[in-house]
C-alpha cells in the first residue's frame, strides 16, 4: 500500500506519532488510508451540504474496512462570480483545485480517494488531479438542485438571468422580477438545468469515474446520501483490485463521454474540460474529432436552457445509463472499465421511462448538441451549443458590433443599442486576454430576455455559461490576445455563420485580410491584473487545448 510510506517500519515512528496525535488507533493505521476531498463551503449553494455527502462517503469507507481522512477544496460559485472581476478566477481555479488535491494526495501517501465536488470547475479539477495522482478514486457529487417554481411553472437560474433582460426590455415589472428572484433557486444543489456543473457530473458517469446516478440524483434525495456511502465502499474495492483512474479514463472512455455530451446537449464548457482531463491522462482530443462524433450522434434531450425539462426529470426517466442504452442501439457506446465494473453492465440494467429522453429513432436532431466551427476567424475552432440555437439562427450573416470586453457589450445591450441581425463580437476575454476566460451569461440572457436570441448572434474568445442559449459562439481560437483574427475585426464587418456546415468566417477579401494582418496589431486593453492571475495569463494555453497550463 502507498500509505506504508508513512506508517510502516522503525523509521516511520515519527510519522506514526503524528497520526496518534490525531487520535488514531493502531487498528485504523493498519487499514488503507483514504482521502475524502470535500468542496463544502457556505458560499456556494451547490456545496452547502457537501459535508453530509462527505460524511456518508466516510461511513462507506469505514464499513468496507478503510480509514478516511477528509480535507477541503476551494470552489467558485459561477453564478455569484458572474458579471464582475470575480469571474476571471473561475476557470483558473480549476488548476488550483487540481494542484492542491495532487499536493495533498502525494504528500500524505493516500491509498485511494473519494472526490466530493459539485459545481463547475471543481468536478474537472478533481478529475484532473485523479489522473495525475493515479491512485484508486471515485467521484460522488452533491447532486442537482430541484427546479424552481415561478407562476406555477418550473424554472431555473437561466430564467432568472433572462428575467433581468425582460425587465430591461419592459416585458415584466419589478414585482414579477422579484418573483423570479425568490423562486428560481429553491434550495441546495447544482443549478437545475443542463449547465456546466450537471454536464460534468453526468460526464463523470460516462467516463466511468462515478457511480450511476451521480449526475442526476437530486441533492435533497436520500438516494444521494446512499450513493455517497456506496462510493466509499466502492473505492475500497478499487484499492483492493488496484483499479486506477487511467485504467478507466481511456480513449474509449472519452469517446463515450463525447457521445453522451452530444446526446444530452451539455454545456459548451465540456469542450474545455474534457480535453483538459484527457491531457492529464496522456490523451489528446482533437476538436475535429468532436464534430465526427457529433455528426453521427443524435441529440436525445432538451434540458434547460434548451428546453423545458430539468435534471430531476432526467433522473426519473432513467438518467445517464438510459441515455447510453439508447446510444448503444447505434453502436455509439464502447464497453470500458468503470469504478464498479464494466460500463455495459450499467447499460443493460437501464430503463428509459417518460419523454425526457427521446428514443434514438426519434431524436430532437440527428446530430449532436454541440458543434465546433472553423473558419478564418477561428482557425483552431470555436464552440456552440447547437441544441440551444433557434432554427432560424443556424445560418446567419450580419454586421459585427465590436466590444473589447464583456462589460462594454452588456452595457450596449441593456441600452438598446444592439439591433436585429447584428453579430456581437466580444474579444480580449480569452484565457490569456481576459485573463481567465470569463463565462458570459449576462449578455446572452439579456438578449434572450429582450426576445433577440433568434435575431442576434454572439462570438467571443471568452466562453458562455451552460445556461446560455441562442447563437452564442465561444472559445474562438486563436484568441485576440494571441494575435487571432478576432482582434482585427472592425465595426460593421460582415460575419457569416453556418452551424450545420461547421463554419464561421469574417467576410473579407484575401487582400483586405492580408493588409489587416500585416499592419500593426490592435492594442489590447490593460486589465491591470496581479497576483497569481497574472501568472496564469503567462502560462495558460488556448481554449482549443482545454486552457491547460504549460
Amino acid at each position: 500500500m502507498k500509505s506504508d510510506n508513512v506508517k510502516k517500519g522503525i523509521d516511520k515512528a515519527p510519522h506514526r506519532s503524528l497520526f496518534y496525535a490525531l487520535g488514531m488507533t493502531e487498528e485504523e493505521l493498519s487499514r488503507p488510508l483514504i482521502a475524502v476531498v470535500s468542496a463544502k463551503s457556505e458560499i456556494v449553494p451547490g456545496h452547502l451540504y457537501l459535508d453530509r455527502v462527505a460524511q456518508a462517503a466516510k461511513d462507506g469507507i469505514r464499513m468496507a474496512g478503510g480509514t478516511p481522512f477528509e480535507f477541503p477544496s476551494i470552489g467558485v460559485c459561477d453564478g455569484i462570480a458572474m458579471g464582475h472581476e470575480g469571474m476571471r478566477y473561475s476557470l483558473p481555479s480549476r488548476e488550483l483545485i487540481a494542484d492542491s488535491v495532487e499536493s495533498m494526495a502525494k504528500a500524505h501517501a493516500f491509498d485511494g480517494m473519494v472526490l466530493v465536488p459539485n459545481c463547475d470547475k471543481i468536478v474537472p479539477g478533481m478529475l484532473m488531479a485523479a489522473a495525475r495522482v493515479n491512485i484508486p478514486a471515485v467521484v460522488v457529487s452533491g447532486g442537482p438542485m430541484l427546479a424552481g417554481r415561478v407562476q406555477g411553472k418550473k424554472t431555473s437560474l437561466s430564467s432568472m438571468f433572462e428575467a433581468v433582460g425582460a425587465y430591461a426590455g419592459g416585458k415584466i415589472d419589478k414585482e414579477e422580477l422579484l418573483e423570479f428572484e425568490q423562486g428560481a433557486c429553491p434550495g441546495c444543489g447544482s443549478c437545475s438545468g443542463m449547465y456546466t456543473a450537471n454536464s460534468m457530473n453526468c460526464l463523470a458517469e460516462a467516463l466511468g469515474m462515478a457511480l450511476a446516478g451521480n449526475g442526476t440524483i437530486p441533492a435533497v434525495a436520500a438516494a444521494r446520501i446512499a450513493l455517497a456511502k456506496h462510493a466509499g465502499m466502492q473505492v475500497m474495492k478499487a484499492v483492493e483490485q488496484d483499479t486506477r483512474p487511467r485504467d478507466i479514463m481511456t480513449q474509449a472512455a472519452f469517446e463515450n463521454a463525447l457521445a453522451v455530451d452530444m446526446a444530452l446537449g451539455c454545456s459548451t464548457n465540456s469542450m474545455l474540460h474534457l480535453p483538459a482531463i484527457a491531457h492529464e491522462c496522456g490523451i489528446s482530443i482533437d476538436l475535429r474529432k468532436v464534430n465526427e462524433i457529433s455528426e453521427k450522434t443524435p441529440n436525445l434531450c432538451h434540458l434547460a436552457p434548451a428546453g423545458h425539462h430539468y435534471i430531476e426529470e432526467l433522473n426519473e426517466c432513467g438518467g445517464v445509463p438510459a441515455v447510453m442504452a439508447e446510444l448503444t442501439k447505434k453502436d455509439l457506446i464502447q464497453d470500458n472499465k468503470t469504478v464498479d465494473g464494466m460500463l455495459m453492465d450499467r447499460v443493460k440494467k437501464a430503463k428509459r421511462t417518460g419523454d425526457v429522453i427521446r428514443p434514438v429513432e426519434d431524436p430532437y436532431s440527428k446530430t449532436g448538441g454541440i458543434a465546433v466551427l472553423f473558419g478564418n476567424i477561428a482557425e483552431n475552432g470555436c464552440v456552440v451549443k447547437r441544441s440551444a440555437v433557434a432554427p432560424e439562427m443556424m445560418k446567419h450573416s450580419g454586421p459585427a458590433r465590436v466590444f473589447d470586453g464583456e462589460d462594454e457589450a452588456y452595457a450596449a445591450i441593456m441600452d438598446g443599442k444592439i439591433n436585429k441581425g447584428d453579430v456581437v463580437v466580444i474579444r480580449y476575454e480569452g484565457p490569456k486576454g481576459g485573463p481567465g476566460m470569463r463565462e458570459m451569461l449576462a449578455p446572452t440572457s439579456a438578449l434572450a430576455g429582450m426576445g433577440l436570441d433568434k435575431d442576434v448572434a454572439l462570438i467571443t474568445d471568452g466562453r458562455f455559461s451552460g445556461a446560455s442559449r441562442g447563437a452564442s459562439i465561444g472559445h474562438v481560437s486563436p484568441e485576440a490576445a494571441a494575435g487571432g483574427l478576432i482582434a482585427y475585426v472592425r465595426e460593421g464587418d460582415m460575419i457569416a455563420i453556418d452551424i450545420d456546415n461547421y463554419s464561421v468566417a469574417l467576410d473579407l477579401s484575401e487582400s483586405e485580410l492580408k493588409e489587416r494582418l500585416t499592419g500593426s496589431q490592435p492594442e489590447a486593453p490593460n486589465r491591470n491584473v496581479g497576483g497569481w492571475l497574472a501568472r496564469y495569463a503567462r502560462m495558460v494555453t488556448s481554449a482549443d487545448k482545454g486552457a491547460v497550463l504549460e
